[in-house]
């Protein structure tokens, strides 16, 4: 080192650590921000934006009249190697405003400053007022051809590829809320159809808390945060949820859905989607059926346990946000197949005692299997959050010819809410013309004008009948595929603000959802109401749920009560007579294991070929291994991505010990709180922390080497889903068999039947 120049020593030290990094890191372990690693030092040469990431996609470019342009999808992105206004004038410089000498003051003619913050100033349109809180991302639907005998809806085709943009998302939560809350989830897919869009608006549950639009303020209202304090958020441990789902009792059955396991998925990817409501099919020659729509996920029904969705919410509130990426760019594709229930379309809209316009009521799979119609796989992440995930606009009257709607009461109020919901949030009636919502369909739909309109409409005649313009646009009919809105025969009937007698039943299906969960799901329903309804302020909120919980079950009741430390009611309505349906639990099957994050603990003396194989087996698996060590950069030449400071066990559904390291410099409670553990010197107290949440939180847990003795140290040796293996390889096969079931359930035995 010559000593004239140390500081250009200590840089090109840097730089060759960093690009030593840069060079061990593969493509395979997602999280990298941009297409380019950076530089040390900051770029001086002009070039063209970089390209997107490999995982990434955008809206086609097609016209606001849905006409293909042939152009890449980066057209619609940024252009050129210099920063301009929004006109395209180059400029010299965007770090300083244009003032009266170097000390101002600041000249209003500074153009640049005034368009530059006035469209900072607007940057943000209004939140959506439900589902607020959402994530994004592109892929492509595949029809297996099944369903062509009830519906003549094109993309239902076998073999037809549909491009689609799903939308997962809370129903409470601001913007700016936490993935992980107890909430119901929005599953919202645009099927862009060669015969015009299909959004099938959909939840991660089948039921809805009411039976009839009207009533969406008043559930909404009573979910938010409390008016006069803005608190609690995102969350419906509160007294005005209780206080309404205790009165208005048709609430129950998705109340008990959110107070199961249901309520805290553990990805988006292990996330059931429903269309909730029942929907009128038509095929080719005119026959209608009426159905439902099912998502079943390919890696089955997941949820985080209580204790993790708290810990996430403070230490990862992105976490099923970044799991969806993560997992995309990894090049685990999330995947669905889209099933439906099929009824004969009756008069009375009924299937097995059950009414189909009630969406407060599900038909079990065992009266009615689901039919695989279709393959789902997300394979793009958005380019652009807010032009994409954001400005995507959904509506439940957008339909392809071949689906229609029914007279389900909350149904027919959506149809009106979505369209009036997009004018004031995407500024007006063009919504359609942003981007993401244009269609893959020609458009000629005679409207014009308004706030944002991208189209430049030739012709003169925008009306019909016209002869000005030719007669264009012509209606279209049956040989063209045009939209059937069937001709149901409407009963002759007063008009009248009530219900039918068959939407009474507000307990039948509660139970039968309660007795279909296995011993450990009731566990978790139990604690949830027990939390909920202790984080109200008024007895009298409490005791009127729990006589609610009395009409569903007894053992419920008794349970959440001595909780509360109150009284168990007795029933007031006859306990229902149910037979369970063993498809409602999420317990009891096996499922890949394609995308699972495994978390390898490494110790810098230890086995570092061993961890290397079991590394490449992890990938090989189709899954992604985290190496979690004392410190970042490498640990011989293998990256590193958690250090034991900030590693977390939620992160990992499993975790492997390849040795015992011992604590590292910052393992006091100075640097790290996870670090005041008491415990043996011997091992670093937060590799024995996070083999304590694992084994608390019910994950499989493996060892060879060295790390059979963290098991014994952390006194989890021995225990079901504990693996003390005489090699890598060994550990981590039996640790992927017992990832197939999600979870070590015997762990834990229940203490209800």
């Amino acid at each position: 080192m010559e000593k004239s120049k140390p500081a250009e020593a200590v840089k090109n030290a840097v730089k060759t650590a960093s690009e030593k990094i840069a060079d061990a890191l593969t493509p395979d372990v997602p999280g990298a921000p941009g297409s380019a690693p950076p530089s040390v030092e900051e770029p001086t040469t002009p070039h063209d934006p970089l390209p997107p990431k490999p995982e990434q996609g955008a809206p086609q470019t097609r016209t606001p009249t849905g006409a293909e342009t042939g152009a890449p999808t980066t057209a619609n992105g940024q252009q050129g190697a210099y920063l301009t206004t929004a006109q395209g004038a180059r400029l010299r410089d965007t770090d300083h405003s244009l003032k009266a000498g170097p000390r101002g003051p600041v000249l209003l003619q500074d153009h640049h400053l005034r368009e530059k913050i006035t469209h900072f100033d607007h940057e943000r349109i209004p939140e959506r007022v439900v589902h607020a809180r959402g994530a994004g991302a592109h892929g492509v639907f595949t029809a297996y051809g099944t369903a062509e005998a009830v519906t003549r809806a094109g993309f239902l085709r076998k073999g037809r590829e549909t491009d689609v943009f799903v939308r997962f998302s809370t129903v409470l939560g601001s913007r700016g809320s936490a993935d992980t809350v107890r909430d119901t989830r929005g599953f919202a897919t645009k099927f862009y159809t060669a015969e015009g869009t299909f959004d099938l608006v959909g939840n991660n549950m089948p039921v809805f808390f009411i039976q009839d639009a009207i009533k969406f303020p008043d559930i909404i209202h009573a979910g938010k945060p409390h008016p006069d304090r803005e608190i609690p958020q995102a969350q419906s441990a509160h007294d005005t949820f209780w206080d309404f789902v205790s009165l208005h009792t048709e609430a129950q059955h998705h109340t008990i859905w959110n107070m199961s396991d249901r309520g805290i998925p553990r990805s988006y990817r292990t996330m059931e989607g429903f269309g909730v409501h029942t929907f009128r099919l038509v095929n080719e020659a005119g026959e209608t059926v009426l159905a439902k729509f099912h998502w079943k996920p390919k890696l089955g029904v997941h949820s985080l346990t209580w204790e993790e969705a708290q810990m996430l919410g403070g230490l990862d509130p992105d976490f099923h946000r970044r799991d969806l990426y993560d997992a995309i760019e990894a090049g685990a594709y999330p995947e669905w197949e889209l099933g439906i229930q099929v009824f004969p379309d009756t008069p009375e809209e009924t299937f097995a005692g059950i009414d189909l316009l009630d969406p407060t009521k599900i038909v079990p799979e065992e009266l009615a299997e689901v039919q695989p119609i279709g393959r789902l796989v997300l394979n793009r992440t958005p380019t652009n959050f807010f032009a994409e995930t954001e400005q995507v606009a959904f509506h439940l009257g957008h339909l392809p010819p071949g689906i229609d709607v029914t007279n389900d009461p909350l149904l027919q109020g959506r149809l009106f809410s979505y369209v009036d919901t997009q004018l004031t949030r995407l500024g007006g009636p063009n919504f359609a013309q942003i981007p993401i919502n244009r269609p893959h369909a020609a458009v000629n739909d005679m409207l014009r004008d308004g706030f944002h309109q991208h189209a430049v409409h030739a012709g003169v005649a925008p009306y019909r009948p016209n002869s000005l313009d030719g007669g264009n646009p012509f209606p279209a009919g049956d040989a063209e595929h045009a939209f059937v809105d069937v001709p149901v025969t409407v009963a002759q009937a007063p008009k009248v603000r009530a219900s039918p007698a068959s939407f009474d039943d507000h307990y039948s299906q509660v139970r039968l959802f309660w007795l279909s969960m296995s011993p450990v799901e009731r566990e978790h329903i139990i604690r949830a109401y027990t939390f909920e309804l202790a984080k109200c302020y008024h007895q009298a909120i409490k005791e009127r749920q729990l006589q609610s919980l009395a009409n569903i079950d007894p053992v419920l009741c008794e349970q959440v009560a001595t909780g509360l430390g109150l009284p168990a009611p007795q029933p007031t309505v006859p306990l229902a007579d149910v037979t369970p349906s063993p498809a409602l639990s999420q317990v009891g099957r096996e499922w890949p294991s394609d995308g699972r994050t495994v978390g390898i603990v490494v110790d810098p003396a230890g086995d570092l070929d061993g961890v290397d194989e079991v590394r490449r087996a992890v990938f090989a698996a189709g899954m992604v291994p985290l190496l979690i060590a004392p410190h970042g950069g490498l640990v011989g030449d293998l990256p590193v991505q958690r250090t034991f400071a900030t590693g977390r066990s939620v992160e990992f559904d499993a975790v492997l010990l390849a040795g015992a390291p011992a604590p590292a410099p910052d393992a006091t409670p100075a640097r790290d709180a996870k670090a005041g553990r008491p415990g043996p010197a011997a091992v670093d107290p937060r590799v024995l922390l996070l083999v304590e949440e694992c084994w608390r939180h019910a994950k499989a847990i493996g060892a060879w080497g060295a790390g059979v003795t963290v098991l014994e140290q952390a006194g989890v040796a021995g225990t079901p889903g504990i693996v003390a293996a005489n090699s890598g390889p060994e550990a981590l096969a039996a640790v992927q068999q017992l990832m197939a079931a999600h979870r070590v359930w015997e762990r834990f035995p229940a203490s209800v039947a």
